[in-house]
């Protein structure tokens, strides 16, 4: 009685230990930062901050090459436009690349679309002179009239790009600048504002589509440094990456338009998330990438070859 008592302790911690459902793909040294999924496709599209190209995964696990530019250095955050045409991907030269030069190095800022039915490159946007210094295009998100909002992450700044391509400074100022890495993942709040994440400050702002000059910071009783990836699941909800050690994702909630927030639940240490980076919705489900950069950080010279996109299981907060 007491080996089959011994027997089931041991059975309900090891599955505790167990790591969440995920999709394993074959991508050797690539090294993918972002995700998005596209129903209309079935495919999960991600970048590559070390070579620069951008692939798709099916639900399987089968990796596809989509676009490989021999101009592109890193691809990070990307996003399905709402169309479900067109994959819009933001590209530089932060870190990491394998094909960086000092030409190219923190200068880089372009976003890109793509696509989708054809995989070519069909408008390649430079936002490397809106703002003079240092450049890492990190994320972007869409508002409801075809603006695309990117977040520059040593600029300290978030550019707008509207329909037709043309570029112009959206917001920058204190509350969005860093010592390291600052504005990084993005989302479209339908009330007229942008939710920032600021990666070094570990702080959510907020930034009114009318006025951005009066960008605020959330107020929340807990700091994120290592801030990354956003999804907006309702208007009063939001979901949170944290990488930078913490490797867990966030349930977030404000009742007063983003004024205030609270952290309403969250996944699990035992989850083991290795460096997660973006997320992306599958009907009701979060998927979100394991970018794995801590190997990069380390000098790994033997890259990986296999790389995931995991499904986040959130539990309450109290």
């Amino acid at each position: 009685m007491k080996s089959l008592y011994l027997f089931l302790i041991t059975t309900i911690f090891v599955y505790g230990q167990q790591p969440t459902q995920r999709i394993e793909f074959n991508a050797p040294g690539s090294y993918p930062e972002g995700v998005a999924y596209n129903k209309a496709t079935n495919l999960y599209y991600v970048s590559s901050a070390r070579l620069g190209t951008v692939g798709s995964v099916n639900p399987d696990g089968k990796y596809s090459e989509v676009l490989s530019d021999k101009s592109l250095k890193s691809t990070y955050g990307l996003k399905v436009h709402p169309d479900g045409k067109r994959l819009f991907v933001c590209a530089g030269d932060a870190n990491y690349s394998i094909y960086s030069t000092p030409t190219s190095k923190k200068k880089e800022a372009r976003l890109i679309t793509i696509d989708l039915k054809s995989g070519k490159k069909l408008t390649d946007v430079d936002l490397s002179g809106l703002i003079p210094g240092e450049h890492f295009p990190n994320d972007l998100a869409f508002d409801d009239k075809g603006n695309a909002y990117v977040t520059d992450s040593y600029a300290g700044a978030v550019y707008k790009v509207d329909a037709s391509g043309k570029a112009s400074v959206f917001a920058k100022g204190k509350v969005l600048e860093s010592a390291g890495v600052g504005p990084n993942g993005i989302v479209y709040h339908p009330s007229g504002s942008l939710i920032v994440a600021n990666n070094g400050k570990g702080c959510l702002v907020r930034i009114p589509l009318s006025n951005p000059s009066q960008a605020t910071k959330v107020n929340i009783h807990q700091f994120f440094p290592g801030a990354d990836g956003m999804l907006l699941n309702d208007n009063n909800t939001l979901t949170l990456v944290q990488n930078g050690g913490v490797n867990k994702i966030f349930r977030i909630q404000s009742a007063d338009g983003w004024i205030t927030a609270k952290v309403i639940a969250s996944t699990l240490t035992e989850d083991r998330f290795a460096f997660p980076s973006t997320a992306t919705f599958s009907g009701d489900d979060t998927w979100v990438m394991n970018a794995n950069f801590g190997e990069l950080a380390e000098g790994n010279n033997v890259p990986s070859k296999t790389f995931t996109i995991q499904k986040a299981i959130f539990r309450p907060v109290k």
